[in-house]
């Protein structure tokens, strides 16, 4: 069976998250074949006059970030929703990652979630997502959505997902990602 690498994203870097805890959930998740990195998405604010690859400019921990996704055959990005759209941090990722023709994104299969404390469950950070993975020609797995709202009440203390009904559509999730792996 073929071994399958992917990068798994957190949009929040606070300590206890409720997405970084959803994205190490996922991980244990993953079928034997197939493993996870989680990058660090702590970045510099984006600077084009840094953004040249031939000119070895790009900040150490912006190369990391790229070429983690450049190993990768898929990515699974889990973030909370910040003014009904994308966190700016993870956005800024997003700008370091997806310039130039050496893009680690570009038509990269892409698996979206979130979690957040309130009866939205991150919808209209998800749908902020679309221009950017259309720009990317990356390729979206739409359904089933994973969106988990109250979140505060599907933890546990250790931050394991505790509600069955997120369990279930996150393995669904993942199944999908794992069928655009293997077709691209």
């Amino acid at each position: 069976m073929k071994k399958i690498k992917l990068a798994g994203i957190s949009g929040s870097l606070r300590r206890d998250s409720f997405n970084t805890h959803l994205l190490k959930n996922v991980a244990d998740l993953l079928p034997e074949n197939v493993s996870m990195d989680i990058l660090s998405i702590d970045l510099p604010l984006y600077n084009a006059d840094l953004d040249i690859p031939e000119s070895k400019e790009r900040p150490a921990a912006v190369q990391q970030f790229r070429d983690g996704l450049a190993a990768a055959e898929g990515l699974i990005i889990v973030s909370p929703e910040y003014n009904f759209s994308i966190p700016g941090l993870l956005k800024n990722a997003i700008d370091w990652a997806s310039r130039g023709k050496d893009s680690p994104m570009l038509r990269k299969p892409v698996a979206l979630m979130g979690a957040t404390q309130g009866l939205w469950g991150t919808a209209k950070m998800q749908v902020a997502f679309f221009p950017v993975f259309q720009f990317m020609d990356m390729k979206v797995v739409q359904q089933p959505e994973v969106l988990v709202a109250k979140a505060q009440e599907k933890f546990d203390k250790n931050g394991k997902l505790t509600d069955e009904t997120s369990v279930k559509l996150i393995r669904q999730k993942i199944e999908a990602l794992l069928n655009l792996v293997a077709t691209r």
